[in-house]
């Protein structure tokens, strides 16, 4: 685990790679299990200084989308439409880089992205959960099966988490945050940030539901390109699954928690917005980074 003993004092003093590393130092601290040995009211302090370095980051990035979120409407049906229609015209959205992984990544490159994707994995199925708390009952139920079905139902065998690490021990990935590009733990750590503090409890509700929406086409076409690299059924299972398993998820999610938190309070309908477009944008941003390094921009094939 990263050690930052000494939060950074200044948001806008910080490059974006130190930034990014200080959070998710800052995130495996607060949520791995832990005992209660040293002198706490340090980590208090140190706890408040990094929560204020992440809202201050938080905040920067509800800037970037403010002016877009603020065009969502705030009753249910036309809401659920305008979130939906994300998953055309949101950001990030149709991407040359999936393509280019299904049809023409080498091994080697294909690796390298899934190093990346699962060093800045945040775990859905506990975002869901910090997420649902204290949620009114019809949305706090979708989560509820949202976060059996990543849990497998039940069955060790069936939880997504372990699928993809199954995957990565497979094809001997070694991810390491320290080698990940700040754009991959920017996504989880927006992520982590916003299913962590309860004043973004409608934020994540949007930012995870934008995931159930756009994830399918994306896994496809990992999915794709891991058959095409000769990477058994089993192994690549992860992928197949979400690129199925998902817009079933989708569907409910937006119907049985973003239909009725709108419907009952429409000031949830900015929050989830902001929350699903700040998603967006990071993966965008990621897939841009993924692309710069592998060598081609747009359409065009690395040389």
């Amino acid at each position: 685990m990263l050690d930052h003993p000494h939060p950074p004092a200044d948001l806008d003093a910080m490059s974006d790679r130190d930034l990014q590393l200080a959070l998710a130092a800052f995130n495996a601290k607060r949520f791995d299990p832990a005992f209660p040995d040293g002198d706490w009211r340090a980590e208090l302090d140190d706890f408040s200084a990094m929560s204020r370095i992440e809202g201050a980051y938080l905040d920067r990035e509800r800037q970037v989308v403010a002016t877009r979120a603020a065009e969502a409407p705030t009753t249910a049906k036309a809401f659920t439409e305008w979130f939906e229609e994300l998953k055309a015209s949101g950001p990030g959205q149709g991407d040359a880089l999936f393509p280019w992984l299904a049809e023409t990544a080498s091994m080697d490159q294909m690796k390298w992205f899934l190093t990346q994707e699962v060093a800045g994995e945040a775990g859905f199925e506990d975002l869901t959960a910090l997420t649902q708390v204290k949620l009114p009952t019809r949305p706090k139920l979708e989560l509820a099966r949202n976060y059996w079905d990543e849990m497998g139902r039940g069955k060790p065998k069936g939880m997504h988490g372990p699928l993809l690490e199954a995957l990565a021990h497979r094809l001997g990935l070694k991810p390491d945050v320290e080698t990940t590009v700040p754009e991959s733990l920017a996504l989880a750590n927006t992520m982590a940030g916003l299913a962590a503090n309860r004043r973004f409890a409608y934020h994540s509700v949007g930012a995870l539901g934008v995931i159930e929406m756009t994830a399918p086409d994306r896994a496809a076409a990992v999915a794709t390109g891991l058959k095409r690299l000769g990477i058994p059924t089993g192994d690549r299972h992860y992928f197949d699954l979400h690129s199925i398993l998902d817009v079933k998820h989708s569907l409910a999610w937006n119907a049985e928690a973003i239909y009725p938190l709108v419907e009952a309070d429409p000031r949830t309908a900015h929050a989830m917005a902001e929350g699903a477009l700040m998603r967006l944008q990071c993966g965008a941003r990621c897939f841009a980074a993924y692309r710069e390094y592998l060598g081609f921009k747009g359409d065009q094939p690395p040389a």
